[in-house]
């Protein structure tokens, strides 16, 4: 045990390089991560902004109880809920489906093509994104006008005044948005698959269908187990910049979010001790999903995050 330690140090010190470009992301952590996690004490308190931190009087558990018996924070909790799972049921796969997909095209230059093409709305701004959404999906939008042109609806739908739809807007628009970057691990994945197993596989005799789920996936499958893992534990945590800007009043028994509930009693109503006191609470349940879908995954697949 010890010289398995001694040739560990040893390793690290060798790759001093390499181990010291961690040094930037733990000092980020630290200081947006870690020490803001001192304030939680205000979620115990009745914090106003106007006096000295300890000069707010303690109230232990009132704030937690509080938003309890609040019909807006139980709402909230459903429409989070429900956007995640249909990100994550019907979402989660399709990244994973682009990458072996575009792992099967032979044509480099195509390939690079729909790969770059693909990345591209990951790099617009929710604000402007919201807005191209905001645009299809109104009166006159390009939405519209599509459906009535294939016979699928006789007059137009005003889809983001429905609340509706609300739900399969966020995950249409998350798709569309998102899809070709996520895809981005697996694809790094699946290129470091030797390609030996690929050519011992067709001289097998196995089809491209073949090869494809009796290597790719099962080569990338731990990549997939951690980031479902990820995915899950991320479930409470939905797109706020997202939420934002779809959200209007008529869609907004749909669209208030656990984000938005936050922000709404946080930094509207000026409530800081009860949203953190409901930010408390949602991350400590982020955590027990983390420690459920990891045992879940480590139990069905034998992959897990520790």
């Amino acid at each position: 045990m010890f010289q398995y330690r001694a040739g560990q140090i040893k390793t690290f010190f060798r790759q001093w390089q390499l181990q010291s470009m961690v040094i930037p992301g733990i000092i980020w952590m630290i200081i947006f991560c870690y020490i803001p996690m001192f304030w939680l004490i205000i979620s115990f308190m009745d914090y106003s902004i106007a006096k000295p931190l300890l000069e707010s009087p303690f109230v232990g558990l009132k704030h937690f109880q509080d938003f309890m018996t609040d019909d807006r924070f139980w709402r909230s909790i459903r429409n989070t809920l429900g956007m995640s799972i249909i990100k994550l049921v019907l979402g989660f796969p399709i990244p994973i489906l682009f990458a072996l997909l575009l792992n099967e095209i032979r044509n480099f230059r195509f390939k690079r093509t729909v790969q770059s093409i693909s990345y591209l709305p990951h790099f617009i701004a929710w604000t402007i994104f919201g807005g191209i959404m905001l645009n299809w999906l109104g009166e006159g939008g390009v939405i519209n006008q599509l459906m009535m042109a294939l016979g699928l609806q006789e007059r137009e739908i005003l889809f983001i005044s429905d609340a509706k739809y609300f739900w399969w807007i966020t995950y249409f628009s998350d798709t569309l948005k998102e899809a070709g970057w996520s895809a981005i691990i697996y694809i790094a994945a699946i290129s470091g698959i030797d390609p030996a197993l690929y050519e011992a596989a067709e001289l097998d005799g196995a089809n491209r269908w073949q090869r494809m789920w009796h290597i790719t996936i099962q080569c990338i499958r731990p990549t997939i187990a951690i980031l479902f893992i990820l995915a899950v534990s991320g479930m409470l945590g939905s797109n706020f910049e997202q939420i934002f800007m779809l959200e209007n009043n008529m869609n907004i028994k749909m669209a208030e979010s656990l984000d938005l509930y936050i922000y709404n009693m946080g930094l509207v109503s000026g409530r800081h001790s009860f949203s953190t006191a409901v930010l408390f609470a949602r991350s400590i349940v982020a955590l027990g999903l983390l420690f459920l879908a990891n045992y879940a995954s480590k139990k069905l697949t034998g992959d897990s995050i520790f």
